[in-house]
């Protein structure tokens, strides 16, 4: 036998006791067996490289580092599930289904939602292409290395056609407890829960780390089972397992509603016991044929849903309430509460939004009081116990001077704000907007870090970021900084300085102009310095645009310090033009209101919304009378049915490509 056969013989030798030992929990042979053929397969490899596959069980121990993740656009979206809280939703789903289907009962296939990260194995001759994340649903991130070291997961199956497969990358509870152990014996900050840890170890560089964190993986989903000819989701499960994936045992068939209600309590029963976190029961039709008659809304699937369990309402004390200032001076309090876990992770504060929400729910330092994390994520506070409350305490009252500079506050409908341009907590959210990925996009320089800097007094203003590498000898003293870390982020600042005109505007922080409008206006005027001329009228002619948006807008270009600070980071180097593609002028699309429904073959989502926009048109989220066109692929959901209710055009995929040729 020649080298590289006996690679290839090692290789399918060692993917199959991966497979019993890992997916079946039934090792066929000793671990010393196992260890004597990888270590002939690696030095085999080593001596001729040139056999050594990407795929091989030698790289499943990770080791790997990339400077960083490429993107890649999904073949399919990835669609997230609609959610349900309680019986009465969930039984309205099922009677949608049978009022669309025009059935009585309808079989559905009960899976267990895993508390992970969602992902995409795509396969093309038997082996594994890459492996990506959900991203934004339309565009993921290629983390193939570090997936490849969950030895689950086969980089090798026995069926040679395209496939893709998705599933959820996770973490179990042992493993979860055992890194904690580790980090904190490293003085680390510890994971607060198993999701966390299984999304940080994916988008770890190394993936030398990512194999240390033991993670595992569920796979629920054979997007393209219908090409492979499969009828229905559960015969498609059972096919993964045929292939070598790990598919969740803890699932069933139920026949019609009350058979998943009775699997809902069954679960409930035994989800302490799982070893694993889940969230809630995903129920999906079993029965392809009948997907494309029910179709799909603009993000979810109308064939699927997920039941989420009702949120662990905790009792805790209410401590204090400080108060905090946003960017445009609005105050917000927010509840200090005793440490409490909930829903995995310890909760230590809740916002409390405004005076208003305060007082009608009677709240009062000192209370005992229900928190709970509203959709398992954000905490929120419920009620107060009055029945434990003691007399003494007192009515809340809402301050009137801003806690950090003490300006008097103005009360603009039902919120305070600060309206001191000069107030450091203003600056501060300020600097950390500037940075944010949706505005300048500057890796490294997050909100923990500005805050530093800011109290360091490195950074004061916008223009200072630019200037940041006057303090790097002193930012590398800082616990937690090395010259690695400094130079990447001063690269990263530099890189910022070529970014579009429409990042730039909406980092300035203009009231009113998010970041839809801030390209609207940068692909309008083009430049930064067009917009010191502009008048009220000017932008009054612009569709979307009304009087309070046009007089913030003019405001602050007349502001003598914007106007300087504008000044400095023209002379820092930043780029003030618009980079994207020029809006064409009287085409078809000019002016009109358009709305894109269903999935389009010949475009992603973002790329037609571009497209139409570089047009000339205004795109859209939801349909109105004042809706020019609606745009609608296939499986298009109800957009295209409140369209036609309207009396709106509707344009085909073709209709539209046409128009655009």
């Amino acid at each position: 036998m020649d080298v590289k056969e006996r690679i290839a013989q090692l290789t399918k030798t060692l993917e199959q006791y991966n497979y019993e030992y890992y997916v079946l929990d039934n090792p066929t042979v000793p671990d010393s067996e196992y260890d004597k053929l990888i270590n002939e397969l690696s030095n085999l490899e080593k001596e001729y490289p040139e056999f050594a596959s990407p795929l091989s069980p030698t790289q499943r121990v990770g080791g790997k580092v990339l400077d960083k993740f490429e993107k890649i656009k999904h073949v399919r979206p990835m669609l997230s599930l609609g959610n349900t809280f309680n019986e009465s939703d969930l039984r309205d789903f099922d009677k949608r289904v049978r009022d669309i289907l025009g059935v009585k009962k309808v079989d559905y296939v009960c899976e267990l939602k895993i508390d992970g990260l969602a992902m995409s194995l795509v396969y093309e001759n038997g082996e594994l292409l890459y492996a990506a994340t959900r991203g934004d649903g339309d565009e993921g991130e290629i983390v193939t290395n570090n997936v490849l070291t969950i030895k689950s997961i086969p980089p090798h199956i026995n069926d040679r056609r395209s496939i893709e497969v998705r599933g959820e990358v996770y973490m179990s509870k042992a493993a979860l407890n055992s890194l904690n152990n580790v980090r904190k014996e490293n003085d680390e900050p510890l994971f607060a829960n198993a999701r966390n840890a299984a999304a940080g170890s994916i988008r770890q560089l190394d993936s030398k780390i990512a194999a240390s964190r033991k993670l595992s993986a569920f796979w629920y989903y054979l997007v393209n089972a219908e090409e492979l000819e499969i009828t229905t989701h559960s015969d498609a499960l059972n096919y993964l397992t045929k292939l070598g994936f790990v598919v969740n045992k803890e699932r069933c068939i139920a026949h019609g509603i009350d058979e998943v209600f009775a699997y809902i309590d069954k679960i409930t029963a035994k989800r302490e016991d799982l070893p694993y976190d889940i969230d809630g029961i995903v129920i999906k039709v079993n029965k392809f044929e009948y997907y494309k008659k029910l179709g799909f809304t603009a993000k979810t699937p109308r064939w699927a849903i997920a039941y989420k369990f009702p949120p662990t309402e905790v009792v805790t004390k209410l401590e204090d309430i400080i108060f905090t200032v946003g960017r445009t001076g609005k105050i917000t309090p927010n509840a200090v509460i005793t440490p409490t876990f909930v829903a995995g992770s310890t909760v230590q504060r809740a916002t409390l939004h405004n005076e208003d929400f305060v007082k009608e729910k009677d709240l009062r330092i000192g209370d005992y009081i229900v928190i709970r994390k509203a959709g398992d994520v954000i905490p929120e506070v419920v009620r107060a116990l009055k029945e434990r409350r003691s007399q003494e305490l007192e009515t809340f009252k809402m301050i009137d001077t801003c806690p950090i500079c003490s300006h008097p506050l103005t009360k603009i409908d039902a919120m305070h704000f600060c309206l001191n341009k000069s107030c450091p907590a203003r600056k501060l959210e300020s600097l950390i907007h500037f940075a944010s990925r949706a505005a300048m996009d500057i890796e490294g320089l997050g909100e923990k870090a500005v805050e530093l800097f800011f109290n360091e007094g490195f950074i004061k203003n916008i223009d200072d970021i630019y200037h940041l590498d006057q303090h790097r000898d002193e930012i590398i003293q800082i616990d937690g900084w090395s010259h690695k870390s400094i130079d990447k982020l001063l690269n990263a600042i530099e890189e910022s300085k070529k970014q579009s005109l429409e990042r730039l505007l909406f980092g300035l922080g203009i009231k009113e102009v998010g970041e839809k409008m801030a390209k609207t206006l940068a692909k309008k005027y083009r430049e930064l310095y067009a917009f010191f001329n502009l008048t009220i009228d000017d932008l009054l002619k612009i569709k979307d645009v009304g009087p309070v948006l046009a007089h913030s807008i003019v405001e602050y270009f007349l502001n003598d310090d914007n106007r300087l600070l504008i000044q400095k980071l023209h002379e820092d180097g930043l780029n003030f033009n618009y980079l994207g593609e020029e809006t064409q002028e009287n085409t078809f699309f000019s002016g009109k209101k358009v709305v894109l429904t269903g999935t389009l073959s010949s475009y992603g989502r973002k790329e037609a919304t571009e497209l139409l926009e570089n047009l000339g048109a205004i795109v859209a989220g939801s349909v109105s009378k004042n809706t020019d066109y609606v745009i609608y692929g296939i499986e298009a959901g109800s957009k295209l049915d409140k369209a036609h209710s309207l009396g709106v055009k509707t344009l085909s995929e073709d209709e539209f490509l046409q128009l655009i040729r």
